[in-house]
């Protein structure tokens, strides 16, 4: 007896959580309670034991202690897996943290107490799964792929789409969370607004179909995600990521320290390639929601090549200017808007020389990004500038814009016969300009007529000039307005973006925003907190995979926060004002008898 007992406890013993390199070993109640607070201030426990309540079968652990063991697996050791998170819940709190959390205040000392805990917590999580799957189906061996097609059609349907978006919702509310601690203690403060928008693969253990035996994936839902520039492609989800970013003034050289915390602000899991712009479109809308400023998003190729009315449409709408990217032959002139030209996403004048308006045609992606490099390229990009047409009123409630003919105004860009025919400056008087040129001002100098670019109008225009009403309206009428849609142009609603392509102001907005998403993948999958590898999550199943990316993600949101803070200040993110008190009490479980007998729920009737 003695020497099985002994061996109960060793076998115990090699149950204990393995704590990641660079977190202390012990875990304090201040921070269990901390993140607890962050839980629950997020909601989704508290809407999860509503979906939860009243459902038959044994209802294992609470959603709010399975959650809080995760979250405080992700944090402390990197991984988000359920193993972790009883090993923690069991070894690692002390009595105070137990009872927050409802949990037995005797360790487990036997083998089989143990399996019985981790049982407990399985059968937790896999309610949580359960209930905000569109399509439950068993995921513990491979199915016909028929059977799994059926199940894939039940995400895609009206009833399972509102299902998904839900998921999607409530994992996105775990993630803004601690961006929700930061707005409220101020720490946004000297953020503007911009965010970059990107996309990363999130492999999974699981193989893809196999052909050889007909039989489909057990994750039903994944395909393959090919980064930008890769023709290998990885099995699994892809994660859309929102990030706090900012533009660089022109010339600013980069490494400043930044005015507040670069964090996640967004995160939606979905299918590679199915939903990429209506996947940022939520993340930004749920981002509106907190009432932070709205500035530049910032997104890359995949991005510009969606359908208008499921990415570029809403985030005008939403208030975001654009920044975006071309591929090589969606670069040049890309269409017209009202007699303006829309060159490489900017709206011009009409009578742009070729050579500007053909500038980036037929040159790859390596020219392009090494502008600095081409002579040629940068004097034509620069000699663009005049000729594009000025804003006269900024976007307003419908993402509706106004410009005007870079001839107009009260400070001109270019001279215009057609402009100076049609509304005169002013009246025209016989003889020699009275005019004194002042060569020592430069600011007058360059305002001067004789400085600035002069349209080049046909020859028969000079002759025989036409009447106002057969010129096109950029021409003819003080300001043009291009609403967020365009009115259905679908060029101009697709390109049209609101910085120069490939002009400093496009430089200096872009690329930092795009390199704040390159960091914000390296941080997530870098060495301590890896989402990157599957192992560190391996439950199966897209609503098990968006709710551990999720929590890994939010503790790698409080991680962010925290460095922040102790390098800007000096101290540490302080636990004043939290409230441990449980929200939700606990609700007795209903009776073992009422379990169900099948497993999950029967596939979707065929088409």
């Amino acid at each position: 007896m003695m020497a099985r007992r002994a061996a109960d406890e060793t076998a115990a013993r090699a149950l204990r959580p393995r704590v990641r390199p660079g977190k202390i070993t012990r875990i304090e109640d201040s921070k269990v309670g901390q993140l607890l607070t962050l839980l629950d201030r997020s909601g989704v426990p508290q809407q999860l034991e509503e979906l939860l309540a009243g459902r038959p079968g044994p209802a294992g652990v609470r959603p709010r202690t399975v959650l809080a063991g995760l979250l405080l697996s992700a944090y402390f050791t990197g991984r988000a897996t359920v193993a972790e998170a009883w090993r923690i819940l069991h070894f690692r709190l002390g009595p105070k943290a137990r009872t927050w959390l409802g949990i037995p205040q005797e360790t487990p000392r036997s083998a089989r107490e143990c399996i019985a805990a981790s049982r407990r917590l399985y059968r937790g999580f896999d309610r949580i799964t359960t209930v905000l799957d569109p399509a439950r189906c068993d995921r513990r061996s491979r199915l016909p792929q028929d059977v799994a097609d059926a199940y894939a059609h039940a995400w895609n349907v009206p009833a399972g789409r509102q299902a998904a978006e839900r998921l999607q919702l409530l994992a996105n509310q775990l993630v803004l969370t601690p961006v929700r601690l930061a707005q409220d203690r101020g720490h946004l403060r000297g953020w503007r607004g911009d965010v970059g928008v990107d996309g990363t693969s999130i492999p999974v253990l699981a193989d893809p179909a196999s052909e050889r035996t007909q039989t489909a994936s057990v994750e039903i839902t994944a395909g393959w995600h090919y980064s930008a520039g890769s023709d290998e492609g990885t099995f699994g989800y892809s994660a859309t990521f929102a990030v706090a970013a900012h533009r660089r003034r022109p010339g600013e050289p980069p490494g400043k320290p930044t005015a507040y915390p670069q964090m996640c602000v967004g995160m939606i899991l979905d299918t590679p390639t199915v939903r990429t712009g209506r996947n940022a479109v939520l993340a930004l809308e749920d981002l509106a929601r907190l009432g932070l400023p709205t500035g530049t998003c910032a997104a890359d190729r995949a991005y510009t090549g969606c359908s208008p009315e499921n990415f570029q449409i809403p985030v005008r709408r939403l208030g975001y200017r654009l920044a975006l990217d071309y591929k090589v032959e969606d670069r040049g002139r890309q269409g017209s808007w009202q007699g303006a030209l829309l060159v490489d996403g900017s709206l011009a004048c009409p009578h742009m020389p070729s050579a500007l308006v053909h500038a980036t045609c037929g040159l790859d992606d390596k020219a392009v990004r090494e502008i600095r490099d081409n002579q040629q390229l940068t004097d034509r990009i620069a000699a663009r500038e005049p000729l594009y047409l000025k804003t006269k009123q900024g976007p307003d409630t419908r993402g509706a814009i106004r410009l005007q003919c870079p001839a107009a105004g009260p400070s001109p860009s270019v001279n215009c016969a057609r402009r100076d025919r049609l509304r005169p400056r002013t009246p025209r008087v016989p003889g020699p300009p009275t005019a004194v040129i002042d060569f020592s001002d430069r600011r007058k100098l360059a305002a001067h007529p004789a400085a600035r670019p002069t349209v080049q109008l046909p020859p028969d225009e000079r002759l025989d000039p036409p009447p106002a009403d057969e010129l096109p309206p950029v021409c003819r009428k003080s300001d043009i307005t291009i609403p967020a849609d365009a009115s259905g142009d679908l060029k101009t609603a697709k390109f049209r973006q609101d910085s120069h392509y490939l002009s400093d102001d496009w430089t200096a907005t872009y690329k930092p925003i795009r390199s704040h998403n390159e960091g914000i993948h390296g941080r997530l999958k870098g060495s301590e907190l890896d989402i990157g590898n599957p192992r560190h999550r391996q439950a199966r199943g897209q609503v098990a995979q968006s709710l551990l990316v999720a929590l890994m993600v939010t503790a790698g949101n409080l991680d962010i926060l925290e460095t922040w803070l102790y390098q800007r200040t000096g101290t540490q993110l302080t636990d004043t004002g939290l409230d441990y008190t449980d929200p939700t009490p606990q609700q007795p479980a209903p009776p073992d008898d009422t379990r169900p007998t099948g497993i999950g729920r029967p596939p979707p009737p065929p088409e």
